[in-house]
């Protein structure tokens, strides 16, 4: 005896569908990077005087060389995953006809000209300004010493810098851009509003950092979205966020301990 079934009906969507989307999104990724963040920096601000100390960027996850190689991996592939989701999500929401998710967002390599320039161009600008923001930080009292590679040192560990320096550079442009950017606007929210947004929580994941760099990456997030409303593109933010990080990593792993960065 056949038994028919009656489909079941698609979830509206609606703003109310788009605002927990964009809650589940976040939660699974960068939302969940800030609150951890704000947390730490409470948490470091009542133990000692934030200048007093260290934040380790990419530190080593096992004592044994090998494991911690698959651990280092494992992290950056897995955080990638949250970037598939919110492209897979983008995509299923329609988009004009023969367009990919990917075209839609500047995330391919069509305008490879315009992308490293305007990528280089931003890395220059946002790498000077970043350096000043720390020192003031530093000097203020309001920023940990920040040692961007705590990595031992293995075969492995500038590809593996380069891997996480690209990791975050895909992360943060993806879903704090590109993503963020297309939801907020089903919201009617005007573009400075939508900057504004975008702004703080790229400031707030950083905040474990001390306050110096929250600022700092708010500062970035403000002209990052400006020239993604300019261009429609996270192409050429993910190009300038990979030169930074990698600029950040490999170097300090190359020289930083030699000439006493970090301190």
């Amino acid at each position: 005896m056949r038994t028919e079934t009656t489909p079941t009906p698609a979830i509206p969507r609606t703003r109310g569908y788009y605002r927990a989307e964009v809650l589940i999104v976040l939660g699974l990724s960068l939302g969940q990077s800030a609150v951890y963040a704000v947390v730490d920096l409470l948490e470091k601000a009542t133990r000692a005087p934030l200048a007093s100390q260290t934040t380790k960027l990419n530190p080593v996850l096992d004592q044994r060389e090998i494991f911690d190689l698959i651990y280092q991996l494992l992290g950056i592939f897995f955080a990638l995953v949250p970037v598939a989701l919110a492209l897979f999500l983008l995509a299923a929401s329609g988009r004009p006809a023969g367009q990919s998710v990917f075209r839609r967002l500047g995330f391919d390599f069509a305008r490879p000209g315009l992308d490293f320039g305007l990528g280089l161009a931003l890395a220059v600008v946002m790498g000077a300004g970043t350096l000043g923001v720390y020192a003031a930080g530093r000097a203020l009292g309001i920023t940990t010493a920040i040692v961007p590679a705590a990595l031992d040192t293995y075969w492995w560990t500038l590809p593996v810098l380069v891997l996480s320096a690209l990791r975050h550079a895909v992360v943060e442009e993806v879903i704090v851009v590109g993503y963020l950017f297309e939801r907020l606007a089903r919201f009617g929210w005007g573009n400075w509003t939508v900057i504004l947004a975008s702004a703080l929580v790229r400031g707030s994941y950083h905040l474990y950092q001390g306050i110096g760099p929250g600022i700092g990456n708010f500062l970035m997030g403000l002209v990052f979205g400006y020239a993604y409303t300019r261009t429609r593109r996270v192409m050429p933010l993910v190009v300038a966020h990979a030169f930074l990080d990698i600029a950040g990593f490999v170097g300090y792993a190359l020289f930083g301990p030699a000439i006493g960065l970090g301190r």
